[in-house]
C-alpha cells in the first residue's frame, strides 16, 4: 500500500484511530520519528512531542506489534552523551542550576567548555591602571591634543609598572662590590631625587655606544651600568640600555628579572620628567619623551615574551599601542600583529591594517602584507569609526 493511500485512508478512519495508521491485516504503522531540542552554547533542552490515547482497547492490544517502538519523550539522545552529565535532562542546564546542582557536574555539561570553544575574558592586569583613559579628540585633524594624551597614557603605565615592581639594586662592579666608581659606599645612599643628565653623562653614553658596535660588550655594559644605578647618576637612557644588556646577557651574565626592574625605573624616571612637561602645556612632551617611549616599548617586549616577568598579554597590547602612537615604528608593526591575532585584544583587522600602514609611512614596512591596502581597509572619510563591507 502505498503513502498516498495509507493517507487517503488515516482520513477515512480518523474518527476511529487518532494515533496512528492501521491496516487490514492488524498491522499498526508508524510515522518517522524525530526529536526536537532546543539548545544554546551552554545547555540544551529535549521537546517532547503532545502524545495521544488509542481510543479502543484493540489498538493498544496491538501496540505489542509496532514495527519501531515510541520513544520515551525524557530519553536522553545519544549521540550527545559525551556533552552530558550521566543523568538523563528533561529540564535546561541553567533551570537544574538553579536547584543545587552541583557546580563541577554544571560545569561538565557545558558544550563551548567541552569542545575548548571557551574563550577566556580579558582581565585586567597589575601593570596597567583600572583608570586608564580612553584616547578621546574632537578635531581628528589635531595630531597634538592625541599625542598629547597618549603621552599622559604612558606615565600612567609607567608609574603603575613603578608600583608592581621594586627598584633594582645598584649594579656589583667586578672588585668593588657596591663600592661607587669614586671609591664611596654607595649601599647607604638614598636614590637621586631625579634622573640626572649633564654633558658628561652624554658623552658616556656615546662612548659606551661605541664601545658596543665595536663589539667590546663588557666594557660598555659597565658604563650603562654605572649611568644606569638608582643610587648615582639615575640616567633614564642607561638604565633602557642596561636593562637590555642584562636581559640579553650583552657582556654580562643574563639577569632578565633585573632587566625588567632596570626598564620599569627608566619608564618611571622618564615619566617623572613627561608629566612635569604635559602640566607645563607641553603637548609633545619633554626632554625624556624618547626614553619613555623606549623604554614602554620595551617593557611590551618583556610582557609579550616573558622575560624576567610572566607573560601578560593584556599588558602587553596596552604598552605596544601605547607606544605605537607616540611614534615607535617598531611598536606600530607589534599592536598590528595584536590586533591581528587577537593577542590581549579582540581581532580587528582594520585596527590591523591602520597600523601596518603607520609603520610602512615611517620606512617600517613589513614583507607580505599587501592586504593592507586594499579599498575595504581604508578609514573612513569622516573620521567615524564605520567601515567599508
Amino acid at each position: 500500500m502505498g503513502l498516498r493511500d495509507l493517507l487517503k485512508k488515516k482520513d477515512g478512519d480518523h474518527s476511529d484511530h487518532r494515533g496512528g495508521f492501521d491496516t487490514d491485516n492488524g498491522q499498526n504503522l508508524n510515522a518517522p520519528e524525530f526529536t526536537f531540542i532546543r539548545s544554546d552554547t551552554t545547555s540544551q533542552e529535549v521537546i517532547s512531542p503532545p502524545s495521544f490515547q488509542h481510543d479502543s482497547a484493540e489498538n493498544s492490544n496491538n501496540s505489542s506489534n509496532n514495527l519501531l517502538s515510541a520513544k520515551e519523550p525524557n530519553k536522553a539522545r545519544r549521540s550527545l552523551d559525551v556533552f552530558r552529565s550521566g543523568r538523563a535532562r528533561s529540564a535546561s542546564a541553567s533551570s537544574q542550576g538553579s536547584h543545587g546542582s552541583n557546580p563541577k557536574d554544571k560545569e561538565s555539561r557545558r558544550l563551548s567548555h567541552r569542545l575548548h570553544l571557551s574563550r577566556q575574558p580579558i582581565e585586567a592586569s597589575d601593570s596597567v591602571p583600572v583608570n586608564l583613559p580612553a584616547i578621546v579628540t574632537t578635531d581628528p585633524g589635531d595630531k597634538d591634543a592625541a599625542e598629547s594624551q597618549w603621552e599622559k597614557r604612558a606615565t600612567m603605565l609607567a608609574s603603575q609598572n613603578d608600583l608592581a615592581r621594586s627598584n633594582p639594586t645598584s649594579p656589583a662592579i667586578e672588585g668593588r662590590g657596591h663600592m661607587g666608581w669614586n671609591g664611596q659606599d654607595q649601599r647607604s645612599r638614598s636614590p637621586s631625587a631625579g634622573p640626572v643628565s649633564s654633558k658628561t653623562i652624554d658623552e658616556d653614553i656615546q662612548e659606551a655606544i661605541r664601545l658596543h658596535e665595536e663589539g667590546n660588550l663588557e666594557k660598555s655594559t659597565r658604563i650603562f651600568g654605572k649611568l644606569a644605578d638608582p643610587n648615582g647618576a639615575n640616567n633614564p637612557l642607561s638604565q633602557v640600555l642596561y636593562g637590555l644588556a642584562l636581559r640579553h646577557g650583552w657582556g654580562c651574565a643574563p639577569d632578565p628579572g633585573n632587566a625588567v626592574k632596570y626598564l620599569s625605573a627608566a619608564a618611571s624616571n622618564s615619566a617623572t620628567i613627561e608629566e612635569l612637561a604635559l602640566k607645563a602645556g607641553m603637548k609633545k612632551g619633554g626632554a625624556a619623551k624618547g626614553e619613555l617611549v623606549l623604554a614602554i616599548f620595551e617593557l611590551a617586549n618583556c610582557f609579550r615574551h616573558g622575560w624576567g616577568i610572566e607573560k601578560d598579554a593584556y599588558a602587553a597590547k596596552q604598552y605596544y599601542e601605547t607606544a605605537a602612537n607616540l611614534g615607535d615604528a617598531d611598536a606600530m608593526n607589534e599592536i598590528a600583529w595584536c590586533y591581528l591575532e587577537g593577542f590581549g585584544c579582540k581581532k580587528d583587522k582594520y585596527a590591523a591594517a591602520r597600523y601596518y600602514r603607520l609603520a610602512e609611512k615611517t620606512g617600517n614596512k613589513t614583507l607580505g602584507n599587501s592586504w593592507i591596502w586594499k579599498e575595504k581597509y581604508d578609514p573612513p572619510a569622516d573620521g567615524s569609526s564605520g567601515r567599508k563591507k
